[in-house]
């Protein structure tokens, strides 16, 4: 191999020029338990592989002598302006990658103009997020099988002025990610191994764990047996705690308490997404949790042409799985997305360099995705369609 063709090395966070550059910084900064904790997948990993291989098979139709002097990112998310068409999922045990985590992804987020979805298994307080961040701030929620936790976030969010509520739909059982148990000898007990590695990243060592302490469930602590709010305690008992029952009928009771906003997230099919508008759900976010639950699933990216066409409008239609690139948000919007998530790519960031490290991902992939919209032809993303589109 070329020596100039070699895996990042650097340091520097100005030095990544690509969110591969900064997966392989964050590889670097924290033990393999925590990367491991972001990086894997169900089972065999076929849906986590395939939310790559969906988008590498589009190719980009460009037109030509455009003049593409003006071009800008600027749209609409939730009928509300944002400055990207992107919103940052939502992702739990920030503060096992870097301390302050939900903070550091909501207040780059707000610079950046977009929202921020806090998840249910948050390490930070959804009220402290929004007393120290601010921002368009979204709510993730797991209905789990103690129904009060799910009733006392959606109260406090509302109280706490959060703009909308994110249902995810696909975690009623919980997913096997096989390559990140291996790392543990029995629930919460890391092998030798494990340990001797976080041994090897003592910044990370200091700065999460020795002084501010085993990251915490902090949105639901109250409701969890002694011991279990940690997260090496959570470990054992929130697998247990989500709740298989779960249906349609939940977005009744959900509105007796979520008066915001409402997207359902984990959406996959026609049905279902003409099922999110006769309910009367604000949008919805095709998703396989990140290749995390189910395993040999559909992309989101396989079914969004079919999906966009059939709801027609009538509600938004997000997307996430496999973005890694500018030309991945292009490609999504083209086929009919309002925005996509961001999951990984700025978990990356999120290892490499704490909030400078989501900053520097998000202005990557805003660059790109600018970038790409001239070499279409296009000035905003309002001017992306299923013709910028070729399938191998």
């Amino acid at each position: 191999m070329p020596w100039n063709r070699r895996a990042f090395t650097g340091r520097r966070l100005s030095r990544a020029f690509n969110i591969a550059d900064l997966r392989e910084l964050a590889r670097r900064r924290v033990p393999g338990f925590a990367f491991e904790y972001v990086e894997g997948g169900a089972e065999d990993e076929s849906s986590l592989r395939h939310n790559r291989t969906a988008f590498e098979r589009l190719r980009l139709l460009p037109d030509t002598l455009i003049d593409t002097s003006r071009r800008q990112l600027r749209t609409t998310i939730l009928g509300t302006p944002a400055d990207a068409p992107l919103v940052i999922a939502p992702t739990g045990l920030n503060n096992m990658l870097h301390p302050g985590g939900d903070l550091a992804l909501a207040r780059a987020a707000a610079r950046r103009r977009i929202p921020y979805t806090l998840s249910t298994l948050s390490t930070t307080r959804l009220e402290e997020v929004a007393a120290r961040a601010g921002g368009r701030l979204w709510m993730q929620l797991y209905v789990l099988n103690d129904r009060a936790i799910g009733r006392d976030l959606m109260q406090r969010a509302a109280a706490a002025g959060y703009e909308a509520l994110v249902f995810t739909t696909d975690a009623n059982v919980f997913g096997s990610r096989e390559w990140d148990q291996r790392n543990y000898r029995a629930p919460a007990k890391p092998t030798l191994r494990a340990a001797l590695d976080v041994l090897r990243h003592p910044r990370w060592l200091y700065e999460v764990l020795l002084r501010n302490g085993i990251p915490r469930f902090r949105n639901v602590e109250a409701f969890l047996p002694p011991g279990a709010a940690s997260a090496v305690g959570g470990s054992t008992v929130l697998p247990g705690m989500f709740e298989a029952s779960i249906s349609w009928d939940d977005i009744a009771w959900i509105r007796q308490f979520w008066r915001g906003k409402l997207l359902i997230k984990g959406v996959l099919s026609v049905r279902d997404a003409e099922r999110a508008v006769a309910l009367g759900c604000d949008g919805i976010v095709l998703s396989n949790h990140g290749g995390r639950q189910l395993d040999y699933c559909v992309a989101a990216l396989d079914v969004l042409p079919e999906v966009a066409a059939a709801v027609n409008g009538r509600l938004a239609v997000l997307l996430d799985g496999g973005i890694r690139r500018g030309t991945d948000v292009v490609k999504a919007l083209a086929l009919g997305a309002q925005a996509v998530m961001l999951g990984r790519a700025t978990l990356y960031g999120l290892g490499a360099g704490g909030e400078a490290g989501v900053a520097r991902a998000l202005e990557i992939l805003c660059t790109e995705t600018e970038r790409t919209l001239g070499l279409l032809g296009c000035n905003s993303v309002a001017e992306l369609g299923p013709r910028h589109i070729r399938r191998d």
